[in-house]
């Protein structure tokens, strides 16, 4: 099995391990959220934590018997204690939700002294319900999303140093960074059709369409590739009613608004909102709407290549989820400011563009950072190398890859 570094995401939990609360991953599948766990509980024992004292379960691996349910699971951790040595017991619980019952057991494990307990899910109704009632304020969610540029390039470059970042980013933005495309080597199209259409079909068919009760899979579908494949387009619902009506769809206000709902808690899909920058308050804010991976918007549009302005928006846009922002929509009397993203305190604009070589792409680009009378940063992301540098009303130009490089 290949095992992509990824740095970032071991230091956080290492940062929460011995912590009373249960750490939660979330994120879509396949996005590596296994693998992380299993490196982790391995670094643990590497490290001098008994290997008694670990306990690993992937629920949705094929040993794990038909019915399985809380009971079961409450045995095997039972026995498991029975067995183990003195010093913390760390419980590591992989797609927990496919477990009936599994909150009560977290619920007992979380008031056991000496117990580190790290649970993972594919849907956002992990962290609802039950789970809410029995942790509040004593869970921390670790969001896991498919490779970063970084990673990717990380990896990339140990296979072959010679490789150029231009050319990697250039298949990075085509086949997005979901771990299994790498399992044996570079994928090509065909490759990466297969592996992606597999991810595709298990989150609609298991996250979507089986844990929400959604009947109109044929709806579903087309709901999903048309979000994915117009992602960075301003939508209300409406719109999209509209839009998949015209294309045959049985569509309503309700289902659709449903579905998209259902699509957002499986982390396949996530939402920006508009916001005014100035004046009231808009009531009936739009939207846009961007896959989790890149690789996912080509798979939607047959690998075209077309729309290279709204991939890499996309690619930026997950970026700042990766960063931890709240990404917004500024929009102005005149324009759009493509992303208002904040944390904590700090806020930030970016305006994203393929280049800036044509005089009239630069002011178009510009003109709405120029409208801003805040002292937040403002900063313009593009793949063109020769417009880098900083305007004289302190707005910075830099080229996209290296800003995905220099993540914090």
């Amino acid at each position: 099995m290949v095992f992509i570094e990824r740095k970032k995401l071991i230091k956080s939990l290492r940062s929460h391990r011995d912590t009373p609360e249960v750490k939660v991953l979330t994120g879509v599948r396949r996005c590596g959220k296994s693998t992380l766990l299993s490196k982790y509980a391995d670094m643990l024992i590497a490290e001098g934590v008994p290997e008694s004292n670990v306990f690993v379960r992937r629920f949705d691996a094929f040993d794990i018997p038909i019915g399985y349910d809380e009971k079961s699971l409450y045995a095997d951790l039972a026995e498991a204690f029975r067995q183990s040595r003195n010093g913390t017991f760390y419980v590591f619980l992989d797609e927990i939700q496919d477990v009936p019952g599994w909150e009560e057991v977290v619920r007992k494990l979380h008031t056991r002294d000496n117990t580190d307990v790290y649970i993972t899910g594919s849907n956002a109704r992990l962290l609802s319900g039950e789970l809410a009632t029995y942790l509040t304020g004593r869970y921390v969610t670790v969001p896991v999303y498919p490779l970063s540029f970084e990673e990717y390039l990380g990896y990339r470059r140990a296979e072959n140093a010679d490789d150029s970042v231009d050319r990697l980013f250039g298949q990075y933005m085509m086949f997005g960074g979901m771990p299994g495309l790498f399992a044996a080597g570079l994928p090509d199209e065909r490759r990466a059709t297969e592996i992606l259409t597999a991810v595709y079909e298990s989150v609609i068919i298991k996250d979507v369409a089986g844990r929400y009760g959604v009947r109109d899979l044929a709806t579903l579908e087309k709901l999903s590739r048309y979000l994915f494949s117009t992602s960075a387009n301003l939508f209300s619902v409406n719109n999209v009613v509209r839009a998949l009506k015209s294309a045959g769809a049985n569509a309503t206000y309700t289902t659709i608004d449903n579905q998209i709902n259902a699509l957002e808690k499986a982390f396949i899909v996530y939402s920006a909102e508009q916001e005014r920058m100035r004046g009231k308050e808009m009531l009936r804010p739009q939207r846009k709407y961007y896959p989790v991976d890149n690789g996912l918007r080509n798979l939607a549009t047959g690998f075209n290549g077309a729309d290279r302005g709204a991939q890499l928006e996309g690619i930026v846009f997950m970026e700042l989820k990766r960063r931890g922002y709240a990404v917004s929509i500024g929009a102005l009397p005149a324009g759009e400011i493509d992303f208002v993203a904040r944390r904590n305190a700090e806020r930030l604009y970016i305006q994203v563009t393929l280049n800036m070589t044509e005089e009239q792409t630069r002011q178009r680009e510009l003109a709405p950072l120029r409208k801003l009378n805040d002292a937040f940063p403002r900063l313009v992301l593009t793949l063109d190398w020769f417009s880098e540098g900083t305007t004289e009303e302190g707005i910075r130009i830099m080229n996209v890859i290296d800003w995905l490089c220099a993540g914090r």
